[in-house]
């Protein structure tokens, strides 16, 4: 939330927050973390009587805010709010709102770089094909959908959950999901994907207020009494049917995701095709699947290959 103060800072962050939300058109969720991270650094800068405005701020003055940080949080955090001091500042150089851009000079803590967790083909089918219609069909059928979208065509959990009824088009094959930065793409949808949203379009009507009858009239998934059915609820679902299927209840939707870009990569598909699938911006992104796929070939090899089973040089005879 932008600080109440009438103080330069302030009103510096109003003004970052709209051009996030109006002009960039920015994901919830990034919008709220930035507005976080800002009013951290607010808050610091106000408890220890610091300059309340961007522009006389100084490099050590952004060290100190993240300093105090340091000791309770993950370097993945300490990364993430370096970047949103170096996102704001340079919107303040370029609106001309700032003269001096010190979050530039900020140094990212060194980030082990994780490889996508990844599922195997026969647990991602357990996991998509779990729910059971003998609990609630029409609630069993949704989640059979929802789940085919996010393994079969690598939506991002936010985009399934942005949905509307106008996105699908079935006869086609396709649908139009709003990713990052509000950025269209056109997914296609196998067989088995446009089977099972047909079947949930056809239960669909019978979620809805049991009282009211209401029913929210454009969104995809609906929950048990006809709202949209939100991302932290589908987070819910996922987490459930994975504990079902797979004995464990870690699983995120954004393993889903990354199980059907590896899987895609190992049946041979290009990925510059995957980048387009996932709409990764940039192909260093999409990459990081063909790491994953040699470490799944290296395993393979050595549960496998005759030679990788070969303990050493074979002893002459006598």
């Amino acid at each position: 939330m932008t600080p109440r103060h009438p103080d330069a800072l302030s009103e510096q962050i109003a003004a970052f927050e709209t051009y996030l939300r109006s002009e960039r058109r920015a994901a919830e969720l990034t919008q709220r973390a930035y507005s976080r991270d800002l009013a951290g650094l607010y808050a610091h800068l106000r408890d220890n009587d610091l300059p309340l405005d961007a522009g006389a701020l100084e490099l050590s003055h952004l060290r100190g805010y993240l300093a105090g940080l340091a000791q309770h949080a993950r370097p993945a955090t300490l990364g993430r709010k370096q970047a949103s001091l170096r996102a704001f500042y340079r919107f303040l150089t370029r609106r001309g709102l700032c003269k001096r851009n010190p979050a530039a000079l900020l140094r990212s803590p060194k980030l082990p770089r994780a490889l996508p967790k990844v599922l195997a083909v026969d647990d991602a089918v357990a996991v998509v094909t779990q729910p059971d219609a003998a609990v609630h069909a029409a609630l069993a059928q949704r989640d059979r959908a929802m789940l085919e979208l996010l393994y079969g065509a690598g939506v991002r959990i936010a985009e399934v959950a942005a949905l509307t009824l106008d996105a699908l088009d079935l006869a086609r094959g396709e649908v139009r999901v709003h990713g990052k930065g509000s950025k269209q793409r056109v997914l296609p949808l196998g067989p088995a994907c446009v089977a099972e949203l047909s079947s949930y379009l056809a239960v669909r009507p019978e979620l809805r207020h049991p009282k009211s009858g209401a029913q929210h009239a454009r969104a995809l998934f609906l929950g048990r009494y006809g709202s949209r059915l939100g991302v932290r609820q589908m987070r819910a679902l996922v987490k459930r049917h994975g504990a079902h299927a797979l004995g464990h209840t870690d699983l995120h939707p954004h393993a889903l995701r990354h199980s059907c870009a590896t899987h895609l990569l190992d049946a041979g598909a290009d990925l510059r095709a995957i980048q387009e699938l996932l709409g990764h911006a940039s192909l260093s992104t999409t990459q990081r699947y063909t790491h994953v796929s040699v470490d799944r070939l290296l395993e393979a090899y050595a549960r496998a290959h005759p030679l990788a089973r070969h303990k050493g040089p074979a002893k002459p005879d006598p």
